[in-house]
């Protein structure tokens, strides 16, 4: 199936594609931009679950490390509208 991201969704990748974010370690991560707690966790999750973001090094659980866009993020980024879901 295939799932268009909305314009959070874009933004959100935009601002780790930029530096902006850190994640925490963890099995749902929650995702931090310039240092203040994302507005929209089930959007981080989301991007988590279809690997479009990652932690970019392991850490112990509930560590905040430099978020990371994955290959698959960048693809998505750049193509700019769909993802499989």
């Amino acid at each position: 199936m295939i799932t268009e991201l909305n314009h959070r969704e874009r933004a959100t990748l935009r601002a780790v594609a930029g530096g902006h974010a850190e994640i925490s370690c963890s099995c749902e991560p929650d995702l931090f931009i310039d240092g203040l707690s994302c507005c929209d966790q089930s959007t981080a999750h989301r991007l988590a679950r279809l690997g479009l973001i990652a932690p970019a090094h392991p850490g112990k659980c509930g560590d905040r490390v430099p978020a990371l866009l994955t290959e698959a993020g960048a693809s998505v980024l750049g193509e700019g509208l769909a993802v499989a879901a």
